[in-house]
């Protein structure tokens, strides 16, 4: 009977692992008025990282939410290593090994690193919490995977890029096997989009299998295997990496040529000062320390003005001091010959300040509101939108029409869609079309393309132009050293919240802009 077993064991052929981890087979995804998927199917093999790309509102996020359990769909099919498998909730997912980082945090601010990754998983013995162990697997884990952060520190204190290596670690630590990356470096630095971009290949070196949603070319050529390209809810088709060039991948993703260099013409001298900065210092809201120390300078008519440095070095709240959003401790601001540093932000707004804020959350959006309603937030007062103090809702729905046709924003329900329930790319278009059309005298954007995919950074950036070329001042404080270079006429660098160079935006190179942004060559150009 053993001889027979053995022969019989011998003549069985292995049966070789399934080629694919995840498969999403024909699914398709309804809203409210649209379809979020149409038929999408994408295969993840083990150990690879597969980028999925397409334009804001593509349907990339809606995909992956429904992987991970937070949506249902309507039709299709996801098989777990060859098998069908049923995914109701995240508790399901987690359960089958998948975790996803969201675009937006989900952290509680004022718990520790620790309680947030244990939180929902915690040890108990006798109904008290044993901390011992966690904390042990936790500090394992980070070793492991290059994650060093403190697991005492109050999430509200550290910055965003160890914000998501917290969330990158909830997931080791609930040992999920595929990971799911939701536009993982829009809120990033360059230097901590370069420590993601590590961790990423450390994480598939270890055997893990990772989904990674973006809009950035660049980042897909660094790390991704392979791509699967969404447009309008459907899949346009799947490349590997190595073959394709960033211009056929968007192209695939817009359906058109997309120019990554925006031909502008030379700044004209001689254009009067916009906005007047003297003296400025802005002390933290949070720990009273001075981030803006004596800073000056001036925005000319028809000049995009660029604020350049690395994240945390006083841009925030000198934006917040230009806006309106935070006290200075000293100094003066001009908008043209009129004073405006106590002023409140709606006079500002109606003097002919706009401002594109980094935060789209806190302070572009009330989420809660109609598109309709957030693209007149600046307006509704003004006679245009209301008479007698009640708001003319033919007018609003005729100017919300126009900007949403004109900034392609996408949204289920059309102007009455609830700002919370669009894509974070087109929260963004949202905010940039109601500041850009207020027709400014001075237009703050701070990283205005931010989530946004090539196609709208190539409009928006069209747009900032043709503001310049019509005489307005634009100051532009970005972390994307390509979008300083391509669109700036001058640039300052901000270091330590003082002002360490000023250059001319056409002769400037990433080298000499990032040795300044370093502080390496602070006071020899200013």
């Amino acid at each position: 009977m053993d001889n027979v077993s053995e022969k019989t064991a011998k003549n069985t052929p292995e049966i070789a692992p399934p080629e694919y981890v995840i498969e999403m087979l024909h699914i398709t995804k309804d809203f409210p008025g649209i379809r979020a998927n149409d038929d999408v199917s994408l295969q993840l093999k083990k150990g690879e990282i597969h980028a999925l790309l397409g334009e804001n509102g593509a349907g990339k996020s809606t995909l992956m939410g429904v992987l991970f359990g937070l949506y249902s769909a309507e039709k299709g099919e996801i098989r777990k290593n060859g098998k069908a498998v049923r995914i109701h909730n995240p508790n399901d997912a987690n359960t089958l090994g998948i975790g996803m980082v969201h675009q937006h945090f989900k952290l509680v601010h004022n718990f520790t690193v620790l309680e947030n990754i244990v939180l929902g998983v915690e040890t108990t013995k006798g109904g008290v919490l044993r901390m011992d162990e966690a904390r042990a697997e936790v500090t394992a884990l980070s070793q492991q995977y290059g994650l060093m952060v403190d697991p005492d520190a109050r999430i509200e204190d550290i910055t965003v890029g160890m914000q998501q290596r917290v969330e990158i670690l909830k997931m080791l630590y609930r040992h999920n096997e595929i990971l799911i990356f939701d536009e993982p470096t829009a809120v990033l630095t360059p230097q901590e989009i370069d420590e993601l971009m590590k961790i990423m290949k450390n994480l598939t070196s270890e055997g893990k299998s990772i989904l990674f949603i973006t809009h950035k070319l660049n980042e897909i050529k660094q790390v991704a295997d392979r791509c699967t390209v969404l447009r309008k809810g459907r899949c346009v088709g799947s490349v590997e990496v190595a073959g394709a060039t960033r211009e056929q991948m968007s192209e695939m993703m817009v359906g058109r040529k997309v120019e990554f260099e925006i031909q502008k013409a030379p700044m004209k001298p001689g254009g009067k000062a916009a906005l007047v900065v003297q003296n400025l210092t802005v002390r933290s809201k949070h720990h009273g320390k001075p981030r803006v120390n004596n800073v000056s300078f001036a925005v000319r008519q028809g000049e995009i003005l660029c604020i350049a440095g690395i994240d945390g070095n006083g841009q925030s709240e000198l934006v917040y001091a230009l806006a309106g959003l935070l006290a200075p401790e000293s100094g003066r601001i001009f908008l043209g010959d009129e004073e405006i540093t106590r002023d409140s932000v709606r006079q500002r707004n109606d003097a002919g300040l706009s401002h594109i804020p980094e935060d789209r959350h806190k302070h572009g959006l009330v989420l809660d509101y109609s598109l309709a309603e957030n693209l007149i937030l600046k307006n509704y007062h003004k006679r245009g939108f209301q008479q007698n103090g009640f708001l003319r809702f033919d007018k609003v729905a005729d100017y919300a029409g126009r900007l949403i046709k004109d900034f392609d924003i996408r949204s289920g329900q059309g102007m009455r869609t609830p700002a919370r329930s669009m894509s974070g790319g087109n929260q963004q278009k949202a905010i940039v079309a109601r500041e850009i059309c207020e027709d400014p005298k001075v237009l703050i954007a701070v990283q205005p393309t931010r989530g946004l995919d090539v196609g709208a950074i190539e409009y928006i950036h069209r747009r900032i132009i043709a503001a310049r070329d019509e005489g307005k001042a634009v100051l532009l404080v970005s972390l994307e050293l390509e979008e300083v270079l391509s669109i700036s006429d001058r640039i300052l660098v901000i270091y330590e919240g003082e002002i360490v160079a000023d250059l001319d935006g056409a002769g400037a190179t990433a080298q000499e802009l990032g040795l300044y942004m370093a502080g390496s060559r602070k006071g020899e150009a200013v």
